[in-house]
């Protein structure tokens, strides 16, 4: 049975959704939905609608509207909105911190890029491996992932269940698992934690809405969110995003959810930090605050490897792995990939397709890359898969969709023109995703056709019980590599702060030493998943910019790069810090992401415990960075090489 609350939302939001969808249609929004959810929230006094207009001339901020009711309200020192793989190392510090924490997902599963992005093969610096200059934060996070139990197909032949560790072997690194895994740990992460915190909750499948801030539009009073509860307890996502994306965002009830409105605050005479952990920047972008968004021009940020011109739908490619398998499944999965019917043609994305040169199966291959069940766990470097074997594919030629045809992420105008600064609806284009998924699934098609062989049969992986959880066999939604990019305020020389590619590169003068504010190290190469349009006009992607390890200099993220303008209780706790296009490539990655979002969830614990109340991120450097660097290592992040 629907809730009645929900009925007056659809009734005070049908007018606007009918507009919404009309500019939705034009920059690519579905007009049909579909989506997911887990247990209601306790029961609080809720807060009254708010009868508001479009925009806040007070302080400048947008406002929801309508707005509902709110169905419940969660009372906390620390929110993190997104639960990426950012988010969940921030909450967990945060908790950790000894503050009251609150965690929202849109996805059904905890994790990002570890799970519900499904990449779940983790990618580090050769060189920080070889030195095990990890955070002990990290370290613990990983050794959490190798315990988990894995239910496998009967087909492996293996007893059930495994411990991850117990199947993994794979050549990307050192940790490849099902990425179902990578949500489990997750969630005992958070259990844990919450320990030092009672009173933190987190819930998946919830949007973010909106936010509500003060007369001076410089402090965030409130964030709104929409959980959603499936009306079938068997329900499984589709995988196909780009049909659901509507109806995860919306407020109104559907044939698949019920929809509960939820306000989180802080906690009455309590402060309230903020920490954006979603991969697009959806707080910085819905509220307007100053960011850049996709490749820069040599003449924006001064980067010797920049491109001529900037462009903001020049994003990094965006990706939907998915699963396959050393497994004869008779050809039902290659006869199910035969229906797909994309908008471009078959062969226009085949034309995309090449292993580069990689083996399919023997050694150093495709296959053994990103391996996620190992049933005998042999060499990847020099062996043949076994049967049972199942790898996740997520590859440059193959399943990264690159086409900026349309972007991916929506500019300030067209967030703009379409309503959704009073309704956010994600604030990405369902039509790119669409088009994305339909790339992933053909070149799925393309390897069962080309690659098969009599004794190395390949089965593609989809339902419930496959490794995605989905019905389609893609992740539940897409690993996205590069999102909005805050600009810091003024430091190290800069105006707007943004860490730049000469701050990386060791054959290059005039980076700059941030161990002063240093709040992580990492390192990586520089490694761009460049962007192009279907008919090859010029695409002003950093082409140039790529560079192996090898020339890389051991990086360090200052406090500054976490801190956006214009307000003043928001960190940053995943891609979206201030950083160029070019240094997202290296910051993108899994322990970076880790890193930045433990030390976004560490700072915002010490500012509600430890520090003056009155506090904010941004005077942090000016004083108190010895108080918070100390902090940081009893909470076991590293700040040094």
């Amino acid at each position: 049975m629907k809730r009645s609350s929900s009925k007056r939302i659809l009734g005070a939001t049908l007018g606007f959704l009918v507009i919404a969808s009309i500019a939705g249609f034009l920059l690519g929004f579905p007009q049909r939905f579909q989506s997911q959810s887990d247990s209601d929230p306790s029961d609080v006094q809720p807060t009254p609608a708010s009868d508001v207009s479009s925009s806040n001339p007070a302080n400048g901020r947008p406002q929801l509207n309508p707005l509902p009711t709110a169905e419940a309200v969660w009372e906390c020192e620390v929110v993190v909105v997104g639960g990426s793989l950012g988010g969940v190392a921030a909450a967990a510090h945060a908790m950790q911190s000894g503050a009251t924490t609150c965690l929202i997902e849109l996805a059904p599963w905890l994790g990002g890029q570890i799970s519900a992005q499904a990449v779940s093969a983790i990618d580090e610096s050769l060189t920080m491996r070889a030195e095990q200059n990890f955070s002990q934060s990290w370290f613990k996070f990983k050794d959490l992932i190798e315990q988990q139990p894995v239910t496998l197909p009967e087909w492996t032949n293996l007893p059930q269940p495994q411990k991850v560790a117990d199947i993994n072997r794979c050549w990307v690194g050192t940790l490849c698992f099902p990425p179902r895994a990578g949500a489990m740990a997750a969630e005992q992460l958070l259990q844990s934690s919450m320990q030092q915190a009672p009173g933190s909750r987190w819930q998946t499948s919830t949007a973010f809405k909106g936010a509500e801030f003060d007369q001076t539009g410089t402090e965030i009073t409130a964030i709104y969110a929409v959980q959603r509860v499936s009306e079938d307890s068997r329900y499984v996502p589709q995988g196909r995003f780009s049909q659901e994306i509507a109806d995860w965002y919306s407020w109104s009830d559907s044939e698949a959810f019920s929809k509960i409105p939820l306000r989180l605050q802080a906690p009455a005479g309590k402060r309230l930090i903020v920490i954006d952990a979603t991969d697009t920047g959806e707080l910085v972008g819905w509220a307007d605050i100053p960011h850049r968004l996709g490749s820069e021009a040599r003449a924006t940020t001064g980067e010797a490897n920049a491109s001529e011109r900037d462009n903001p739908a020049c994003t990094q490619a965006f990706t939907y792995p998915f699963a396959i398998a050393l497994h004869d499944d008779q050809g039902e999965s290659l006869r199910s990939l035969a229906q797909v019917q994309p908008e471009y043609s078959r062969e226009e994305h085949r034309r995309e397709f090449a292993l580069e040169g990689f083996p399919v199966f023997s050694g150093r291959s495709f296959f053994h890359y990103r391996r996620i069940v190992s049933t005998t766990r042999n060499d990847p470097f020099t062996t043949t898969p076994a049967p049972g074997d199942i790898t996740m594919v997520n590859w440059n030629r193959g399943n990264d969709w690159t086409w900026m045809n349309p972007p991916l992420i929506l500019t300030d105008a067209e967030l703009d023109g379409s309503g959704q600064r009073q309704n956010w609806l994600g604030g990405i284009s369902p039509i790119a995703l669409k088009h994305a998924e339909n790339h992933a699934l053909l070149f799925a098609q393309w390897l069962m056709e080309t690659q098969s062989q009599p004794d190395f049969p390949l089965a593609y992986l989809s339902g419930a019980d496959a490794p995605m959880g989905t019905v389609s066999g893609l992740s539940m939604v897409p690993y996205i590599r590069e999102g909005r990019r805050i600009l810091g305020r003024q430091a190290y020389g800069q105006d707007e702060f943004m860490m730049r590619e000469s701050d990386l590169r060791m054959d290059q003068a005039g980076g700059r030493e941030f161990g002063e504010t240093a709040i992580a190290i990492t390192h990586y190469d520089i490694d761009i998943h460049g962007c192009r349009y279907r008919n090859w006009e010029p695409s002003w992607e950093a082409g140039s910019a790529p560079a192996r390890e090898f020339k890389v200099r051991p990086v360090v993220i200052p406090l500054e790069s976490l801190i956006p303008q214009g307000v003043d209780n928001l960190i940053i706790g995943s891609k979206g810090i201030a950083v160029t296009h070019i240094v997202n490539a290296l910051t993108r990655i899994h322990h970076s992401e880790w890193s930045i979002g433990a030390a976004a969830g560490s700072t915002a614990g010490w500012l509600v415990t430890q520090a003056q109340p009155t506090l904010t991120p941004a005077q942090i450097p000016q004083q108190h960075m010895p108080e918070l660097q100390q902090h940081f290592l009893d909470q076991g992040l590293r700040l040094d090489w």
